[in-house]
């Protein structure tokens, strides 16, 4: 598989839902342009009627596009509508965006029960990604950190990968490396199968205070539960991971999006991360790329 595509640097919506119930998705998506992030990938956000003509109206009056749209592979729970049951009306909403991407965000948890849980998965995931094909649209896989877990010797990626070919990668360099694993030569041993990219940095954090202030008084409890999850979402270069690199990779590997991420911004304006983010790339020298 290959992406003939220019890359695109761009925002993925998950990280301002919030936002959303605030002050509505045609201010976020206002302030999203307004500090250049104007190519978005859509999650978390229902795709309602009043949604969609927010959608179509930012994309005729403020120039936004839509990388992809996403998808589960389950009944659907949550903002994320399920191919398996709505088949046609996803792909109504991705044409009528201009989108021809779609991602899954999660494989159903009792997947990773045992080897052939998953391989049923990636049986039912390939005929998905052939089908949507046909109808000119991809199809991309989303990582955690729990695909790098194996499974009768073999790590779950890889699996998928090899078991569902017609489905592409949206590698989370965040969740890569808190699998263990380098973002860089990760993006580098799936080349050719990565469509998307999650740009979300990995800081490791002190204890707050109250954890300090226990720890004085004999508590350990909060220090040791601190100890155990030290691990944040950062934004782009707060953190360890090394941008210009993982950036560069990501376009060698095949990317045609990459997308800024952040799960929790712990308090701080998502806005103001997202901004901080989004400069940080283009000090880097890839301010042409939004």
């Amino acid at each position: 598989m290959t992406n003939q595509e220019n890359p695109r640097l761009g925002v993925q919506l998950m990280t301002v839902r919030g936002e959303v119930d605030r002050i509505g998705l045609d201010g976020v998506l206002q302030r999203l342009a307004e500090i250049g992030l104007s190519n978005i990938e859509i999650s978390q956000v229902p795709l309602s009627d009043e949604n969609m003509t927010s959608f179509e109206r930012a994309r005729g009056e403020r120039g936004v596009e839509y990388a992809a749209l996403s998808g589960t592979m389950e009944p659907s729970r949550g903002a994320n509508p399920s191919l398996v049951d709505s088949y046609d009306e996803v792909v109504a909403h991705a044409r009528r965006l201009g989108a021809d991407r779609i991602r899954i965000g999660m494989l159903p948890a009792l997947a990773l029960r045992d080897a052939p849980s998953l391989l049923a998965f990636c049986r039912e995931t390939e005929v998905m990604a052939r089908r949507l094909a046909d109808d000119g649209i991809r199809l991309s896989y989303h990582n955690h950190h729990l695909e790098f877990a194996r499974l009768d010797g073999r790590e779950v990626l890889e699996t998928i990968r090899s078991e569902a070919p017609s489905l592409w990668l949206e590698l989370d360099v965040h969740w890569v490396q808190r699998g263990g694993h380098d973002p860089v030569r990760t993006l580098q041993r799936f080349a050719g199968s990565v469509d998307l990219v999650h740009l979300k940095d990995f800081r490791v954090s002190l204890p707050p205070a109250e954890a300090f202030d226990a720890l004085a008084g004999g508590d350990r409890s909060g220090f040791g539960h601190h100890m155990a999850q030290p691990v944040q979402f950062a934004e782009v270069g707060s953190g360890t991971l090394d941008w210009a690199a993982i950036v560069t990779a990501g376009v060698e590997a095949g990317a045609a999006h990459l997308l800024i991420e952040q799960d929790d911004t712990y308090g701080r304006d998502p806005f103001e991360s997202l901004a901080s983010s989004h400069d940080h790339l283009v000090d880097l020298g890839f301010g042409e790329m939004f």
